[in-house]
């Protein structure tokens, strides 16, 4: 039987591909065959840590002899981020790894201490109210993707405002003001007091637990921050757009339905014809008509408003087939948003909603599931909360009823 030392000399000299090809051999004939040796592999596996523990120190020397200058007789080292640490591609780099059980290099370990500390400085931690030390906020490159991928998937989230304030804040929105006047020479100008209104955001936390295979250590960096993007999109802003529309504000944000007093003020039942649409628009309080849009359901579009013609028989709706918008109403744009109630017309400037994610996005890994079932589990969680910033801004118009065609 040979001894750790004899298998060091034999694979002295292979690579790290080499060496963990090898041990994923033996690990794989120890599974499959009952009659392997599995104290002679035990021994041979030792060989190979061996081995790499001399490769990787290799590596460490060679990158602190790179890092000298023997002119100025200086001791470069890659310095950690000090500034937008979330930001830097070492905390990206470092965050996925540590998410996949994958050795980190020493910048990305020190690089992701740093992150750490820095998170409970802050107290994001706290907020997030975690229960293991494998979690960490999201990159704000992989965060950033997760926003723009849920807005590409279309509905009211891709126009409303975004905040990333801190919650309990009361924060100043700015209304539609009065346009400059024509100044008479000489004449003194009274400064106008400019109308603002003012919004607080709670903190309610919105939770994902999804689970993957524990081979997903074996996972590129680029296949899992794919596969975190898509999930993060599908469940966590999926929710915040489901708020956005319909949240009744109990341990949840707030939406247009339930987040806006509606009155004889601000609603209005259609009839079916096209000057209902001309009268809506009408009634919009000032300031708002000019960046206003419409927002429906699928069915609410193409059951009933698809079919409304003027006077000279032309089509209310007129379709966009050069441009991303799905269409237009009266040169207003349609938005169309499956959470929307069928039968209900939402007309407003959708900039005055808003959405605020205060801490960003952490996940938190946990193996402990693995032991008997060989999955990670993976908790996505957000702290985030949606409001209407100002109720003036919106319209409700309601279709009596809405007959499939």
């Amino acid at each position: 039987m040979k001894t750790v030392q004899d298998y060091f000399n034999q694979y002295r000299d292979y690579s790290m591909n080499e060496i963990e090809k090898r041990a994923e051999e033996i690990n794989e004939e120890v599974d499959n065959n009952p009659n392997a040796d599995v104290k002679e592999f035990n021994i041979e596996i030792e060989g190979l840590m061996k081995v790499k523990e001399n490769i990787l120190e290799k590596q460490d020397k060679s990158q602190e002899e790179r890092s000298f200058n023997p002119i100025t007789q200086m001791n470069f080292k890659e310095e950690v981020p000090t500034e937008n640490i979330f930001d830097s591609k070492e905390y990206r780099s470092a965050f996925f790894k540590q998410m996949l059980g994958q050795e980190l290099t020493n910048i990305e370990q020190r690089t992701f201490d740093t992150a750490m500390e820095k998170q409970k400085v802050e107290g994001r931690a706290n907020n997030f109210n975690t229960a293991t030390n494998s979690s960490a906020v999201l990159p704000t490159q992989t965060l950033n993707e997760v926003i723009k991928l849920a807005k590409k998937q279309g509905g009211l989230l891709a126009h409303v405002r975004s905040f990333n304030m801190p919650t309990k804040i009361s924060i100043p929105i700015g209304t539609p003001h009065d346009k400059a006047q024509w100044h008479p020479e000489g004449k003194e100008v009274d400064a106008e007091v400019v109308e603002t209104a003012s919004v607080q955001f709670d903190g309610y936390e919105i939770l994902k637990v999804f689970s993957i295979s524990a081979k997903a250590h074996k996972m590129s960096i680029q296949a899992f921050e794919s596969y975190v993007t898509e999930e993060l999109t599908s469940c966590v802003m999926e929710a915040i757009a489901d708020a956005v529309v319909n949240g009744d504000g109990i341990e949840k944000g707030t939406g247009l339905i339930e987040g806006i007093e509606w009155t004889e003020e601000n609603t209005l039942d259609l009839n079916g014809e096209y000057v209902d649409f001309a009268k809506a628009l009408a009634k919009l309080k000032r300031g708002y008509a000019s960046n206003s849009k419409f927002a429906m359901s699928n069915a609410t579009l193409y059951n009933f408003v698809y079919t409304i013609v003027d006077n000279n028989n032309r089509p209310i709706f007129i379709q966009d087939p050069r441009n991303e918008s799905v269409g237009h109403i009266l040169g207003k744009e349609v938005i169309i948003d499956d959470h929307i109630e069928d039968g209900v017309i939402l007309l407003g400037d959708f900039n005055y909603m808003g959405v605020n994610i205060s801490d960003g996005m952490m996940l938190e890994v946990s193996r402990e599931s693995s032991f008997r079932s060989g999955l990670i589990d993976y908790r996505a969680m957000a702290i985030a909360d949606t409001k209407p910033l100002v109720d003036e801004a919106f319209l409700k118009l309601t279709v009596p009823a809405v007959e499939e065609v």
